[in-house]
């Protein structure tokens, strides 16, 4: 694949470290290419990995997860992505098991992934660990990526039921990582129905999305804090880069226990560009019309003060009071890292705010 300057996906990304003081262990890394010289059809990559493992090691097993996949994808032809993916995850897993046998104070470390390919219209996910993919589409939000977790498998099997789940004291043992002993499957469910079988829920990667869908790819910091019902909220009442620092907000204020990552990725809606313009014109009209009319009343004012033939009586008036100056609002820069825009490669002087990645390799380490 070709890298591009712009994405045909709108893309809005936020991260915050949370409350606990602990380092930002998560990353993430959104690319937009087009598939050959001879094929113009776009495509775009994201990833959002959760790292595992104290004293940094957790941020290095990320890392290398966000900079092995997304290597991997920018190097293929897009002909078969869900090999790809596979083939991707798989080397992802390998890497970072090699690197915590390497280094006594990296054992043990590991990362969750989500992974969002979209190519023209068409969807591809793959998913390992507990970080989520969602599906915002027509008011409703559903996630379509499974939890590999221990309370999943427990629900799955009818141990528990989903409201036993919520607080359950055994809810963040991850069952499927990258960097275990056993290499992790990427897992292709790509879940729209509650009762699909896995094999239908699989039988949908490659679905074509809508105008104004929106896919969430997010770290377990937002989910294990923050309802489904109360990201949808967020996004549909704020907007989607004032709803993603909500969400932050919102995270932090019931604990902030972990990094806070969320990509959002939004199709775009070509019919509503022509209304755009006609609104646009419309404005335009009218404001040509605002001028022209003060105009005349200023040609008015000033006919009305020459001398000669032209009279006016004498009126004595209280002083016209003048327009207050503009308000001037200070701003701040929120607590998080917000980016709202896609390019696919930036020179080392333009780098993206830190756990931001913008580059298809590597990954953007976090200022200290």
């Amino acid at each position: 694949m070709i890298p591009k300057a712009r994405a045909h996906i709108n893309v809005t990304a936020i991260t915050h470290e949370g409350m606990s003081g602990k380092n930002n262990e998560d990353r993430y890394g959104v690319s937009a290419y087009t598939l050959s010289e001879t094929d113009p059809t776009p495509a775009l990559f994201a990833i959002v990995a959760d790292g595992i493992g104290g004293h940094q090691a957790g941020e290095i097993a990320a890392e290398l997860a966000v900079e092995t996949i997304s290597h991997a994808v920018a190097a293929s032809d897009a002909s078969d992505p869900l090999v790809t993916l596979k083939d991707a995850i798989s080397q992802a897993g390998r890497a970072v098991h090699k690197q915590s046998k390497s280094d006594l104070a990296q054992h043990g470390m590991g990362s969750t992934c989500v992974c969002a390919w979209i190519i023209g219209d068409k969807i591809y996910t793959a998913s390992v660990g507990d970080s989520r993919i969602y599906l915002l589409r027509g008011g409703k939000i559903r996630q379509i990526s499974t939890d590999h977790t221990w309370v999943q498998e427990a629900i799955q099997y009818g141990i528990i039921t989903p409201d036993q789940a919520q607080g359950h004291p055994q809810s963040h043992i991850i069952r499927r990582y990258l960097g275990s002993e056993k290499p992790a499957e990427a897992d292709f469910r790509l879940r729209l129905d509650s009762e699909e079988t896995d094999e239908q829920a699989a039988a949908n990667q490659g679905m074509t999305l809508l105008p104004d869908d929106q896919l969430i790819l997010c770290s377990d910091g937002l989910t294990d804090l923050v309802e489904d019902g109360e990201i949808q909220t967020a996004i549909e009442e704020s907007g989607v880069e004032a709803g993603l620092q909500r969400l932050v907000d919102l995270a932090n204020q019931r604990g902030g226990h972990d990094n806070i990552t969320i990509v959002v990725l939004q199709v775009p809606d070509e019919k509503r560009q022509p209304d755009q313009k006609k609104r646009s014109s419309a404005k335009a009209v009218w404001g040509v019309g605002v001028i022209a009319a003060i105009l005349a009343l200023i040609i008015v004012v000033v006919i009305g003060f020459l001398p000669g033939r032209f009279t006016r009586p004498e009126v004595t008036s209280a002083p016209t009071s003048q327009p207050a100056p503009p308000a001037i609002i200070e701003t701040s820069l929120p607590p998080a890292d917000i980016v709202t825009e896609t390019p696919a490669i930036l020179p080392p002087t333009q780098a993206p705010p830190p756990q931001a990645t913008y580059t298809v390799w590597p990954t953007n380490t976090p200022s200290p």
